[in-house]
């Protein structure tokens, strides 16, 4: 006999809500998590009364009623609307780009004036068939905005020249000819009231957690537990990397307490210019609109993935998807595995899509 119905590996968002699912089928699911917390990603830690979101900055946003009333059964969301700013030399600009980008760049004030300066730069640009992310940046929205808000940022993000960077990771660029600071056009947005923790014990409620396990020490033992696995980490680890590693960026977070009541006045700030070496700076306590008299600040620096580090965003170049098809198709021949999540499949998810990906997963499962 065994002692649970499934064995979820990653306490994320795609293993809570699988576990959650799956104990509210009346099934008994042990959920264990290298980290010494649940949640994953999203987890949040409480510094002088702000929650702190310790691996970077989760808005949660969707256009799905059901994923919207599903998270909000768990906890209630705030009003929060991601209006980042970006900062390039000292010099302010909204995100995403809209009317009061370009009257802060050009000083123009309708959008037909607007749009007049775009397509003069793309003509000037001459690109008919871009070729690498920057010759589709500048074919899409001049060279004023690339040069500024663009180029240093991604460069960064990836830690490639954007002219060596393919030309699908930027396709689609937000565009606004109004004055909507509003950085999602999706109709629901917010933030838990509380923090992100808050979701997490409500779809963790009734499910058996072990936090600081790494499967893989102990793999044949926890195996041993439960009729069916559930595999939310990297795939190419559970294969023991038998076809190579994948690629990803991760980041390194520099996390400050301030003795002042409000630092930057937003809860995010990107940093477009070359010569800064983080991408942004968040400031925590703007996500639940808070009055604590302290402040948390995080400066956030991209790199390149090594063993041991954070996984964060999947290379998903030819190459990389090459090796990723090796390993999916080993996934779909492992009998008695599921596999799901960012890591396991490789893609980069929102939220919605993760807890939207995790729900599917469990319809299919239980034949419904």
């Amino acid at each position: 006999m065994k002692n649970y119905d499934y064995l979820i590996v990653g306490a994320g968002l795609w293993g809570s809500v699988f576990a959650h699912e799956a104990t509210n089928r009346g099934k008994k699911c042990l959920i264990v998590d290298r980290r010494t917390h649940t949640g994953g990603n999203v987890y949040c830690e409480n510094i002088e009364g702000i929650n702190v979101h310790k691996y970077g900055a989760h808005i949660f946003h969707t256009n799905d009623k059901e994923i919207w009333d599903y998270v909000n059964s768990f906890v209630e969301f705030n009003r929060y609307t991601n209006s980042p700013v970006a900062n390039y030399n000292g010099a302010l600009y909204n995100l995403p780009f809209n009317m009061n980008t370009f009257y802060q760049l050009w000083k123009v004030r309708t959008p037909e004036e607007a749009k007049a300066k775009i397509a003069e730069q793309v003509k000037e640009a001459g690109i008919t068939d871009p070729q690498n992310l920057e010759e589709q940046a500048i074919s899409l929205v001049g060279t004023d905005i690339y040069e500024k808000l663009i180029k240093a940022y991604t460069e960064k993000q990836w830690g490639r020249k954007a002219t060596e960077l393919p030309a699908f990771i930027i396709k689609r660029l937000p565009v606004r000819f109004t004055f909507d600071n509003n950085y999602f056009n999706d109709r629901y947005q917010g933030i838990p009231i509380g923090g992100y923790n808050k979701l997490t014990e409500g779809l963790l409620k009734g499910v058996d957690v072990k936090l600081g396990v790494d499967f893989f020490k102990d793999r044949a033992e926890l195996e041993a537990l439960a009729e069916t696995i559930v595999y939310t980490g990297q795939i190419d680890e559970y294969f023991g990397f038998q076809h190579g590693q994948l690629e990803y960026r991760s980041l390194r977070f520099d996390n400050q307490l301030l003795d002042q009541e409000n630092y930057q006045g937003n809860a995010v700030v990107n940093y477009t210019d070359g010569e800064t070496p983080f991408t942004r700076i968040i400031e925590h306590k703007h996500f639940e609109f808070g009055t604590q008299p302290k402040t948390v600040i995080t400066h956030e620096y991209p790199q390149e993935w090594s063993k041991g580090a954070e996984p964060y965003y999947p290379v998903n170049d030819d190459k990389n998807t090459e090796v990723f098809n090796k390993y999916k198709a080993l996934a779909a021949e492992e009998k008695g595995v599921i596999f799901g999540g960012r890591l396991a499949e490789y893609r980069y998810y929102d939220m919605h899509q993760v807890i939207g990906s995790a729900l599917k997963k469990v319809k299919v499962h239980f034949g419904e």
